[in-house]
């Protein structure tokens, strides 16, 4: 299962061939929902595909901040699923699904995608990959043959990018979708979507060129340290933001310092990556290296 802020997907996948999504359900969810209302929404697209099969269990892709070793999230600075902040979502989901606790596992929704893309996708052979989805936030994965590394000298805090800081700020108050469009509309007096502030770069529009390509600097600036202490041999880049890549990719690898040969792609899986990286997190065990 891949949940989202505003969705739930569940599929049935095989892992010993987790490129392969069988069968795929989809629901809305309202994460302002009372406890009980949104645990229901997010069973009830499983509920419905596991009726006529038999399934080993669930790998679920939250989102954060949420521990996928205890099953809790505290969701803290999002305006989401704060009326299951602090339960047992394994125990809550298992009930719910028909199955015992311990067939219920998490993996960080970034995570997930990033081991799908790595498992299946554009990060498919690299030793060492990183993988960066740009959205309404920045998710990060660091991996090793496909394992999360999230200790260690060679990764930002918990392995997570948005911890990192641009000219004494946040990384997101310059890098994500709100940052952008605050920073063309203080240019342009103009309320622009990314996709149109994008296309507008695309068109020729300087001032929108130059939004766009000041926050992909910034980023590369902020990711190539650690891109280069984790001895990066891909660099995998998904999300929203990463379907106008022919508008991003210049100015990105230009911040990381990468020559044309670099090894930066924009990722190829979209929504079914974090789907596949869960189902290969099952299959794995959801290995995690401090390296």
């Amino acid at each position: 299962m891949d949940v989202g802020g505003g969705h739930v997907t569940a599929a049935l996948v095989d892992p010993g061939s987790a490129g392969d999504v069988l069968v795929e359900r989809g629901a809305p969810v309202d994460p302002h929902a009372a406890r009980d209302e949104l645990l229901e929404q997010l069973a009830a697209p499983g509920r419905v595909l596991a009726a006529h099969q038999t399934l080993a269990g669930w790998s679920i892709a939250m989102p954060g901040p949420f521990d996928a070793e205890a099953g809790t999230g505290t969701f803290a600075g999002v305006d989401k699923f704060r009326s299951i902040a602090g339960i047992d979502l394994r125990a809550a989901l298992a009930d719910r699904l028909g199955v015992a606790p311990a067939a219920v596992r998490f993996v960080n929704d970034a995570v997930a995608y990033g081991i799908g893309e790595w498992a299946s996708g554009a990060g498919v052979g690299a030793r060492r990959m990183v993988c960066i989805t740009l959205g309404t936030g920045v998710g990060s994965a660091f991996l090793v043959d496909g394992a999360e590394v999230r200790s260690g000298p060679t990764v930002p805090e918990a392995g997570e990018v948005h911890r990192l800081s641009i000219d004494g700020h946040p990384l997101e108050e310059t890098v994500s979708s709100p940052a952008i469009r605050l920073a063309d509309r203080a240019r342009s007096g103009r309320e622009r979507t990314v996709e149109e502030i994008c296309a507008a770069a695309r068109a020729g529009d300087r001032e929108a060129r130059e939004v766009v390509a000041s926050a992909m600097r910034a980023l590369g600036a902020a990711l190539r340290p650690w891109v280069e202490r984790f001895g990066a041999d891909r660099v995998v880049v998904g999300g929203s933001i990463a379907r106008s890549w022919d508008v991003i990719e210049a100015p990105l690898r230009a911040g990381l310092a990468l020559d044309e040969d670099g090894d930066l792609v924009r990722a190829a899986l979209g929504s079914r990556a974090p789907l596949v990286g869960a189902a290969s997190a099952w299959a794995s065990g959801a290995r995690r290296l401090s390296r």
